[in-house]
């Protein structure tokens, strides 16, 4: 039997719903995939994530595929995908930790330069780590997911002064916290 009539077997026993088989071609398209996502990423540990969640996704939508492509293109495309949402949320959360900095007027005192953006996220992170429940959700709520106070307000179910409030008190918490965190 050659591989590629041993593969449709797998994936019609997979879509059946033997997990030994879907194990199988987990196996066999692992580096594959791998070395896609850590191509797309340039990161090693989002690159595993990333595959993991492809073959999550394919195992999920396993009824979906309907062998008018070879099933490592099935899978690529569902690679790529993630990936491309990957790179998406990626850049919208360097996009909010550079908003971050700027609103909390925060600079390193001892460089001339800003410092990297990883390290800025990862201050902000921390800091808002620290943040209590509902001043955080209100924080990230119209800072991160950019909604309005009111909006927010209805989410959080408060007024929209006290979201206000909540946003007010967060960001001087977390001005002092960066700058602390900075020295």
């Amino acid at each position: 039997m050659d591989g590629s009539a041993n593969e449709g077997e797998l994936i019609a026993r997979s879509q059946n719903g033997d997990h030994a088989a879907f194990e199988t071609l987990v196996r066999m398209h692992q580096r594959m995939i791998h070395a896609l996502t850590y191509r797309m990423t340039g990161s090693r540990d989002d690159a595993a994530d990333l595959a993991q969640e492809t073959f999550v996704r394919a195992y999920m939508e396993l009824g979906n595929f309907r062998g008018e492509a070879r099933f490592s293109t099935w899978l690529s495309r569902i690679a790529i995908n993630l990936c491309l949402n990957w790179r998406k949320r990626e850049a919208r959360r360097q996009n909010v930790y550079q908003r971050w900095a700027t609103a909390l007027e925060f600079t390193n005192p001892g460089c001339e330069e800003n410092p990297m953006p990883d390290d800025l996220g990862q201050r902000v992170q921390a800091a808002l780590n620290w943040l209590p429940p509902k001043q955080r959700a209100a924080i990230v709520l119209t800072v991160y997911q950019e909604m309005s106070h009111a909006d927010a307000a209805r989410v959080l179910g408060c007024p929209e002064a006290t979201v206000a409030w909540r946003v007010f008190a967060a960001r001087r918490k977390l001005r002092r916290m960066l700058k602390n965190l900075n020295r």
